[in-house]
């Protein structure tokens, strides 16, 4: 969608260089100049991402967090049970 943008860019910069009025010529470069924002705009959010989207994931909260910790603490923990057990037999 976004090469819509530099399509229309590129056409008003031809009616800018062929017109003779003066008026003209500048609506046109200022079509284009915006035109080109535009297309530049969508060029960098389809790459990069949008920041409104980035902002939109939750973070984790620090009592998701400490429970997290703790099961893989206890996944640790039973791990080196079971290896030492499985040593000692």
């Amino acid at each position: 969608m976004y090469w819509l943008f530099l399509l229309l860019a590129l056409a008003a910069f031809v009616v800018a260089f062929s017109t003779p009025h003066m008026s003209l010529l500048v609506l046109a470069l200022l079509a284009a100049l915006g035109f080109l924002l535009a297309w530049a705009r969508g060029w960098y959010v389809a790459k990069i991402g949008d920041a409104s989207q980035r902002d939109a994931v939750p973070m984790i909260d620090p009592a998701e967090l400490r429970q997290l910790r703790e099961q893989a603490e206890a996944r640790r923990a039973a791990a080196a049970a079971a290896s030492d057990d499985a040593i000692s037999s």
